[in-house]
């Protein structure tokens, strides 16, 4: 059985399925003095993840659209007016009644999702000045819209030149 988190806390939010069994436990809570953008990815994530469960019950259903819809108003007010047409779709979209039954219910739920996330990924289209990344604006527009290079390839690139360093020290002569 899983267990949604509650929609109504407002000062918790939960960390993501998968990275709470890639810590070992079970879903946790963390502290909620973060970024809005980042809680309406973990949100969107638990709806739309490929080993997402769908809620089981209605109750699940009401409090991940009533975060959802918090989501989507928190983005709109800081979506600049050139994406009027993509906030008022989603609106549209959240303003609506959650549909009776099992299966509409959970379509619903992902379209509110899926609204989300296009609000989520508004801003990035627009520039590094709409998003106030200050080394971003430094650079030229050839490489401003290049995305941060991941964890994953930050950790290979270490090693790799960690590596490079041990063999160089090792290949000289010994004393």
């Amino acid at each position: 059985m899983t267990v949604w988190p509650s929609a109504r806390s407002v000062s918790v939010a939960t960390v993501s399925p998968a990275r709470a069994r890639h810590r070992g436990g079970s879903r946790t809570k963390v502290a909620a003095g973060r970024d809005g953008a980042a809680a309406a990815a973990e949100t969107v994530a638990l709806v739309l993840g490929e080993d997402s469960p769908l809620p089981e019950t209605d109750q699940d259903v009401a409090d991940l659209v009533f975060r959802l819809r918090g989501h989507v108003m928190q983005l709109g007010a800081g979506l600049p007016p050139s994406h009027a047409a993509l906030l008022e779709r989603a609106q549209k979209i959240s303003g609506t009644e959650i549909p009776h039954g099992y299966v509409p219910s959970r379509v619903y739920l992902r379209q509110l999702a899926e609204a989300t996330r296009e609000l989520l990924e508004a801003p990035r289209h627009t520039g590094a000045a709409a998003k106030g990344d200050d080394l971003a604006r430094g650079l030229s527009g050839r490489f401003a819209g290049l995305r941060p290079p991941s964890r994953a390839t930050i950790r290979i690139t270490v090693f790799v030149v960690a590596m490079a360093v041990l063999i160089y020290a090792g290949s000289g002569p010994r004393p």
